[in-house]
């Protein structure tokens, strides 16, 4: 499959988005990394912008769509099989749920869906149980959006806070690709 990965600014997630475009491409998916701002242009306490670009480059073959200019053919060209936003952040929910497209990622997303092709999206918030829970809910309403799964990630001092289990999203993938939301959505806490 052609896999279009979105990646927003949920850094402590990085290693871990490494690691899945890694088994992504090793299980011959051709993935093509499509970054928010924040991602091309942050360095953070989790490392440097540019290290992060380079093994995403690295990783998957394909260059980086970083720009609307960039990511607005996908949809016409008809490039992606599903796209997955992983980690998609409380910002990138709220901007997906009332249809704005201001950076690569959501641009993508509604150049892709206009296909009626599958958007997953990876849950990374911590605002998931408050501001964002009705971005979610009207997200997981439309047609098209299906969740890797997810649960709070630690309930006693961050109750709000959301995460999905990147383990799960291949398969949520794959079920999508079939239009079925993977089950269960909300997962126990670890």
């Amino acid at each position: 499959m052609n896999i279009g990965l979105g990646i927003t600014g949920s850094f402590c997630t990085y290693k871990q988005i490494l690691e899945t475009a890694e088994n992504l491409t090793r299980h011959n998916h051709n993935v093509i990394p499509i970054v928010s701002n924040a991602v091309l242009n942050m360095d953070t306490r989790f490392g440097k912008a540019e290290d992060f670009i380079l093994k995403l480059k690295e990783i998957t073959g394909n260059e980086i769509v970083s720009t609307i200019v960039e990511a607005e053919p996908l949809g016409p060209k008809n490039v992606i099989d599903v796209l997955a936003i992983a980690p998609c952040t409380g910002n990138t929910l709220s901007k997906l749920a009332n249809g704005i497209s201001d950076d690569a990622v959501t641009m993508s997303a509604k150049a892709h869906m206009r296909n009626y092709k599958p958007l997953v999206i990876s849950v990374s918030t911590n605002d998931g149980l408050g501001l964002n829970l009705q971005n979610i809910a009207k997200l997981l309403n439309e047609k098209d959006v299906y969740f890797v799964p997810f649960r709070q990630d630690d309930p006693i001092k961050k109750p709000k806070s959301l995460i999905s289990d990147l383990s799960l999203l291949e398969e949520t993938i794959e079920s999508a690709v079939k239009r079925e939301q993977i089950q269960p959505l909300l997962l126990s806490s670890k």
